[in-house]
């Protein structure tokens, strides 16, 4: 880790978020943002990964620290987070491989966890090492929306982004109050449980509830949850201003040896990145 990413992470994380969705934008595109899980199959592989996903048109990537209780995480992930913790991975070594990678020209990345390590951790002290890992700060899912102050001071004293989720049984005034608090983007589930590619996603709903958030909160809107084809991914930037893939990549390289994981990422992430574009405006 060096001195001039903890800098430029300081002034710039949520800036940096804001970028990529005002390029894409420009581009008559949506965002593709990519999940990886740190440490699966190991974390040199993840740091070859995170560089990969930029080269083939990822524009922010969320980078899971493997966790052995993740509620929002569906058997794909959940089983990449357990290979990943057998393997010794910390949250320490996911922050260092991100560092590097950030150094090597990945694409802005977004830590992924959950709030019992958060806690245990230190807030303040996991804020500290986010910057210090040049990374553009967290996504916390299982954090009550009434309970995200502490996290949210911290971020915001240190440039960070903290976007929160809005789920299909959210209420709309709850979901237009999660999303004036959030950073960066405002994380729409596109249906009830957990993530992974067998359930389709609820298009319908998503599109009324982007177009009632639109009217009241300018915020990105990023669509995650069971996106797993370059047919969901047209789909959710035809609503949203991102779609979030996670499950169908893990998926891609699940079994294979290690030598294979980056090329079999490498050619899906390229066909979903091709797929982000939208109607005209």
């Amino acid at each position: 880790m060096t001195g001039s990413v903890q800098t430029e992470t300081a002034r710039s994380g949520v800036a940096a978020i804001a970028n990529v969705f005002s390029r894409v934008r420009e581009a008559q595109r949506g965002a593709l943002i990519a999940y990886l899980c740190a440490g699966d199959p190991n974390l040199p592989t993840t740091e070859a990964l995170l560089i990969a996903l930029g080269e083939v048109g990822a524009d922010l990537v969320e980078l899971g620290i493997p966790y052995g209780d993740p509620l929002a995480d569906g058997p794909t992930i959940a089983s990449a987070a357990q290979r990943a913790l057998a393997g010794g991975t910390t949250l320490e070594a996911t922050l260092a491989c991100a560092a590097r990678a950030r150094l090597r020209g990945a694409p802005p990345i977004l830590a992924f966890t959950y709030v019992n390590p958060v806690a245990r951790y230190g807030v303040e002290r996991f804020a500290d090492a986010l910057v210090a890992a040049g990374l553009c700060g967290a996504i916390v899912p299982d954090i009550p929306f009434e309970e995200t102050d502490a996290l949210r001071v911290a971020f915001a004293a240190r440039g960070l982004a903290l976007p929160l989720l809005i789920a299909p049984s959210t209420p709309q005034p709850r979901a237009a109050a999660i999303a004036s608090r959030s950073t960066g983007f405002t994380y729409l589930v596109s249906r009830l449980g957990v993530t992974g590619a067998r359930r389709e996603p609820d298009f319908a709903w998503l599109a009324k509830r982007a177009a009632a958030l639109r009217t009241i909160n300018a915020t990105p809107l990023a669509v995650g949850f069971g996106i797993s084809t370059a047919q969901h991914v047209h789909q959710a930037c035809a609503i949203a201003d991102g779609a979030i893939v996670g499950s169908a990549l893990i998926d891609a390289y699940a079994g294979a040896h290690v030598t294979q994981v980056v090329a079999r990422v490498r050619a899906i992430a390229g066909e979903l990145s091709a797929a982000t574009s939208r109607p005209a405006q």
